[in-house]
């Protein structure tokens, strides 16, 4: 219930801070910042940084088209991080999950998001008549849905 309760909160947290988001150049970034991300993600392209609240956001791509989003504090800290996955890289219980509780919905796209030492997953689900975005625990507990 506490993981419930912080996720949530924590999303809620996200989607008012990233309302008042603004794009900066790099060269507004503070160094330890910008140091750390480029040795996490030594491959990113098509780098986007913003300001979000206090903290810094970054938008990238690995390879070909794999979209990322970073978190980083003012001190070069990773707060959260969200890739893009295909569903064959969702956990089997995730799968499992799915396919018993939302089997008349197809994965219409998901993401892998680390904070922290916490694993989720957020997948978006639909069929013609409706659309969900589902937040899993690494051990396929639906810890959050939100019909689209």
């Amino acid at each position: 219930m506490k993981t419930q309760i912080t996720l949530i909160s924590t999303a809620l947290t996200l989607i008012c801070i990233a309302t008042f988001a603004q794009d900066i150049h790099p060269s507004e970034v503070p160094s330890i910042v910008v140091n750390n991300f480029k040795k996490e993600f030594p491959r990113a392209s098509d780098i986007e940084w913003e300001l979000d609240g206090n903290n810094y956001k970054v938008d990238f791509e690995i390879g070909w088209g794999t979209d990322h989003e970073t978190w980083y504090d003012t001190a070069g800290n990773m707060l959260k991080h969200e890739e893009e996955i295909p569903k064959s890289n969702l956990p089997n219980e995730v799968i499992f999950k799915i396919n018993s509780d939302f089997k008349d919905l197809r994965i219409d796209g998901s993401k892998k998001i680390t904070q922290g030492t916490e694993v989720t997953y957020q997948v978006e689900l639909e069929n013609l008549i409706e659309e969900w975005k589902v937040i899993f625990s690494s051990t396929g507990e639906v810890l959050h849905k939100i019909e689209d």
